[in-house]
């Protein structure tokens, strides 16, 4: 059975390896199967819609899998109203919060992991493969 995945990510620099995921998930190819309950691009600048948008449809999935770019531990200019250092450190928490499993996808193992996900029980894949991603969503 796939699983209920929340992809964490930052939309400015790391969107092509979600959609990468997505294309993997249509690939019969790949043994790469999950169901996307992630947020589309949500357009408002409002921050208090952006936080109940992404927590609406971080509370419909059973793991949050972050894919850890080279911005992911970067702070965002809104940090104080978001109340986190950026957006995937929000998604963290509030994915802690309801109960998700973590899944973390570095793709390059130098890059800094969000502050939220260290000494988290998380399922870690040190690179960008359909392997490694695979065994983390299985271990998670």
């Amino acid at each position: 059975m796939a699983k209920k995945v929340f992809v964490s990510f930052d939309y400015e620099h790391d969107k092509h390896y979600k959609f990468l995921l997505e294309a993997w998930d249509k690939n019969d190819k790949f043994d790469f199967e999950f169901y996307d309950h992630s947020s589309g691009e949500i357009n408002t600048d409002d921050i208090s819609r952006v936080k109940a948008a992404l927590t609406t449809k971080i509370k419909s999935a059973d793991i949050t899998l972050v894919i850890i770019g080279k911005y992911a531990n970067s702070w965002h200019d809104d940090y104080q109203e978001i109340g986190y250092r950026n957006w995937i450190n929000f998604e963290i928490a509030k994915s802690i919060e309801v109960g998700n499993s973590l899944v973390a996808v570095k793709i390059d193992r130098e890059y800094d992991s969000p502050q939220a996900i260290l000494n988290q029980d998380a399922s870690w894949a040190y690179s960008f493969t359909e392997d490694s991603i695979v065994a983390a969503l299985e271990r998670a």
